[in-house]
């Protein structure tokens, strides 16, 4: 078992194409893991496992596997680099301590990079950019240099080179001295030198007395320099012929942080943050940031990041604030689909539990003294929706149990029952993602639905302040039912959480406070149901200020239809709206389809805020547009780009809705109505 000094951890992140996984496997060739270089193309690669990978030639899910190499372990991280599959790569970022960005030489920074590049530095993660593929006769790696600095920082500076020839590489570390057709070997070892002593006050000072700093010095102050962000290394390769990989194998195991030298992991509890330190010796803390299902056995396996403490088959395992502890069985290392017993598991590693039902993705693992959350970064919004029914009559059952499982795998994945229109939905990141999902379902659970296009989630508010009231008396013969309720609404903030904020003002005790329960169930059922359309309501004030009891004939049920109405008559007057749910777009295309793009997000109520022009003659453009507008959005833009352009979108916020669409819903809610 490697200790903590010995142990590197590190997660591949990028754009689809730009050969994450390729790389992975000349890793693990070059360290002698494999005896032979898998290739996508052949399908023989460690990290795509999966059949739906092995089949559409990219990764769909995150990989762990190891590497042994001059006396240290590096644990890797494959991830899925397509707009669809992301949050696997966000989950894994925090269980790595460095994040290898990687680029693909020909077509430059592409989306999800950008967007890897901001997540792994939200929550201050070292950074390398590997620029692969660098054999490419397409790729101008001057350009793409400047392209690095320019989006990503003067803090880029080149660790290697490619030689003449792109068959080799030259360390910039080391040398000074150097021939090659990217920037000048001395230049960049002065840029690199620069940037890394930024880090050391005592060292600067020297330099800038003229004292030539030695290579020894620099290696001591590399590790803090990359975590200090003053150094993020660009390295040069061609994984599919392991040039270059050795060299990046030698950044990892010298220049990048072990676990006990990165910057604590923060365990968030409400506002109370606790650093936890890597130490064997500290209390077990771990996240789990993985988890799938063995396609033949249906076995359960969660991943988890050992951040302190020590985990055997005989831990006494919490899972976040459950009472009971579990026997987590032997801790297993992965190496893509393959597993190997431990006897232990210590802090900085990470290993792998099975049939431990438990676990979900972000679980904290602990003895039963801690709590709390593991920082993570932003995971995107699932707005991309499809309605499913079942292809064969009895199937419901087994496509929820499917579904369930799915969701455990996938974070951004989920499942629900829309209560207005009884259908079960999926959401996901979009087409594709939902897509692949339902075909693991058929292919893994031999179940196969029938899909169509949900209703759009409109909800519904109040635009002013009113005041309402309701009284209910039910007189059956016996004892009766009387409750009576005055209360005020008004709009609250925009999205706010919880929809509802309600005050109790009864003074004197008009409404004896054992019946506050029942009035709020009344007003939240309207808030379930809708008043407008049938869609829940949200961005509510409501304050309940007076109304009458009777000691007998006073019961729950008629406050609770009391509640309902008052809040009702108050909603007759303030002025109620539709709310339809705006989502931030990001449309890449080539730059000669920018018009036609644009010009189709304005008729689709879309506003344009943003372009960014990309390598390979690619534009990146961002607008807000209503979903209604963009549910179905991939077969137009594959019209209008010939297949070349892509999106990826998240929920922004809610909007009212203009009057004529509005007065569309509700014509369609009514019709609805009298037909049921």
């Amino acid at each position: 078992m490697a200790s903590i000094q010995d142990i590197r951890n590190v997660v591949l992140l990028g754009h689809g194409g730009a050969g994450k996984t390729s790389l992975a496997e000349a890793i693990l060739h070059a360290a002698g893991m494999t005896n032979r270089l898998g290739t996508v193309d052949d399908k023989s690669t460690v990290s795509d496992f999966d059949e739906e990978e092995k089949e559409r030639g990219n990764s769909i899910h995150s990989a762990v596997m190891y590497a042994n190499y001059n006396g240290k372990k590096i644990n890797l991280i494959d991830t899925p680099g397509y707009p669809d599959f992301v949050g696997a790569a966000l989950q894994s970022i925090p269980a790595a301590d460095t994040a290898i960005l990687v680029i693909n030489a020909s077509a430059g920074i592409e989306v999800t990079t950008r967007k890897m590049f901001e997540a792994a530095g939200a929550i201050n993660k070292p950074k390398i950019i590997v620029i692969n593929r660098i054999d490419s006769d397409t790729a101008d790696l001057t350009q793409l240099l400047a392209q690095i600095q320019e989006t990503f920082g003067t803090s880029c500076r080149c660790a290697n080179l490619p030689a003449v020839d792109r068959s080799a590489v030259l360390d910039c570390i080391i040398n000074d001295q150097g021939d090659s057709p990217v920037m000048d070997v001395a230049t960049a070892h002065t840029e690199l030198i620069e940037s890394v002593i930024e880090a050391d006050d005592e060292l600067m000072e020297a330099y800038l007395g003229g004292e030539e700093i030695s290579a020894d010095k620099i290696a001591r102050v590399f590790v803090t320099a990359m975590l200090e962000g003053t150094i993020v290394p660009i390295v040069f390769t061609n994984a599919r012929k392991e040039i270059g990989v050795k060299e990046l194998m030698d950044l990892i195991v010298n220049c990048v942080p072990s676990p006990d030298q990165a910057k604590p992991a923060i365990l968030k509890d409400g506002d109370k943050e606790t650093p936890i330190a890597a130490d064997a010796g500290g209390p077990l803390a771990g996240q789990v940031f993985r988890v799938n299902f063995d396609p033949r056995s249906n076995m359960k396996y969660a991943t988890i990041r050992l951040f302190s403490g020590k985990l055997t088959s005989g831990t006494q395992l919490y899972i976040d604030h459950e009472k009971k502890p579990v026997r987590p069985g032997h801790p297993l290392l992965m190496q893509g689909a393959e597993t190997t017993e431990v006897d232990e598991a210590e802090a900085g590693d990470i290993i792998t539990l099975t049939k431990v039902d438990e676990l979900k993705i972000g679980s904290l693992v602990h003895e039963g003294d801690l709590s709390g959350r593991f920082l993570m970064p932003p995971i995107p919004r699932p707005m991309f929706s499809l309605a499913l029914e079942p292809a064969s009559r009895g199937d419901e059952a087994k496509i929820s149990g499917a579904l369930e499982k799915l969701t455990e795998e996938d974070i951004c994945f989920k499942v629900t029952r829309d209560q207005q229109t009884k259908e079960l939905v999926i959401n996901g990141l979009g087409d594709l993602h939902l897509r692949v999902m339902l075909s693991k379902m058929e292919k893994r659970y031999k179940l196969a639905v029938t899909t169509k296009p949900p209703k759009i989630p409109y909800r519904e508010t109040i635009t002013g302040k009113a005041d309402g009231h309701y009284r209910h008396k039910k007189q059956t013969g016996g004892a009766g039912q009387f409750g009576e309720v005055y209360l005020r609404v008004e709009p609250g903030e925009r999205d706010q959480d919880p929809p509802m904020q309600y005050g109790w003002d009864i003074f004197g005790g008009s409404i004896p406070g054992q019946y506050e329960p029942a009035i709020v169930k009344g007003i939240n059922d309207v808030m379930e149901s809708g008043f407008v359309a049938g869609f829940p309501l949200q961005d509510i004030k409501v304050s309940i200020y007076d109304g009458k009891y009777h000691p007998v004939d006073s019961k729950e049920v008629a406050f609770r239809a009391a509640g309902k109405g008052a809040f009702i008559d108050a909603l007759q007057k303030a002025k109620p709206v539709l709310l339809e749910p705006i989502v931030n777009i990001e449309i890449t295309c080539p730059a000669e389809n920018m018009g036609d793009i644009t010009g189709d997000m304005a008729s689709r109520r879309g506003r344009v805020s943003g372009q960014d022009m990309l390598p390979g003659n690619m534009i990146v453009i961002k607008a807000q547009v209503p979903l209604s507008e963009v549910a179905q959005y991939n077969s137009q833009l594959k019209s209008v780009t010939g297949g070349q352009g892509s999106y990826s979108m998240e929920l922004s916020h809610y909007e009212p809705v203009p009057p004529n669409v509005q007065q569309q819903v509700i014509a369609q809610y009514a019709k609805k109505k009298e037909e049921e």
